[in-house]
């Protein structure tokens, strides 16, 4: 039996809009030079690149993978792997990140809508402390704005706030549930903050510059209060 909708679910997302993702980055590509030099660095990235390519998302577990078969006898490779499944996501957070999700827990649902691989992305959510936080609703997917059927069967609501900081998603997602989607738009991290990206995709309904702002807004009339 299908759940009757609610009123309204806050969906947000993890990379660059709760978590500091670039950050994250730059953190692995120091550890590459320091522990196998900047060859393997370089290539490692290439190999990063083709498979975004390919897949659709970031798997950073499938480039040490391929990156491998290359090196089947660097034993120093298996390591990596450890740092990456044990990397400390919760020092990542970017400030207010749970006070922001916790304030959307006034009138709503709070769950995770991201992009990304079966493995990596959810040890994200777990080690940063954004699983606890959405109380398990985490919904992972290869390109979200095709899933959005799926979200409704999962979670079914007269409106939707998505919370991200790519304005080609928040269109893509605008288009398709129209005015039951409020879209927030966070300008932080590389993509958000791309030289004239705001002129390239429609404006979201809001904008902030800091998740932590979220928390500024009152959405009473979302949940029909």
């Amino acid at each position: 039996m299908s759940k009757p909708p609610e009123p309204v679910v806050f969906l947000f997302d993890i990379d660059n809009t709760l978590l500091n993702n670039d950050r994250v980055t730059e953190d692995i590509r120091h550890t590459l030079v320091q522990r196998y030099g900047a060859e393997a660095s370089v290539k490692y990235w290439e190999i990063f690149e083709e498979l975004r390519v390919e897949l659709g998302y970031a798997d950073y577990l499938g480039a040490l993978q391929r990156y491998r078969k290359l090196e089947m006898h660097d034993a120093r490779l298996l390591r990596l792997s450890s740092y990456l499944v044990d990397y400390p996501f919760a020092n990542r957070l970017f400030p207010e990140s749970l006070d922001a999700i916790e304030h959307c827990w006034k009138w709503g649902t709070v769950a995770i809508l991201s992009d990304g691989d079966a493995v990596f992305q959810p040890r994200k959510a777990e080690r940063s402390g954004l699983f606890a936080a959405v109380r398990r609703n985490v919904l992972i997917y290869i390109h979200k704005e095709d899933e959005l059927a799926h979200v409704e069967m999962i979670h079914p609501a007269k409106h939707y706030v998505m919370i991200d900081d790519k304005l080609r998603i928040l269109a893509a997602m605008k288009k398709i549930w129209g005015d039951r989607l409020t879209t927030v738009f966070v300008r932080q991290g590389h993509y958000a903050l791309e030289p004239g990206i705001e002129t390239k995709f429609p404006a979201a309904d809001l904008t902030i510059d800091r998740i932590g702002q979220l928390q500024e807004h009152d959405f009473s009339r979302l949940a029909g209060e």
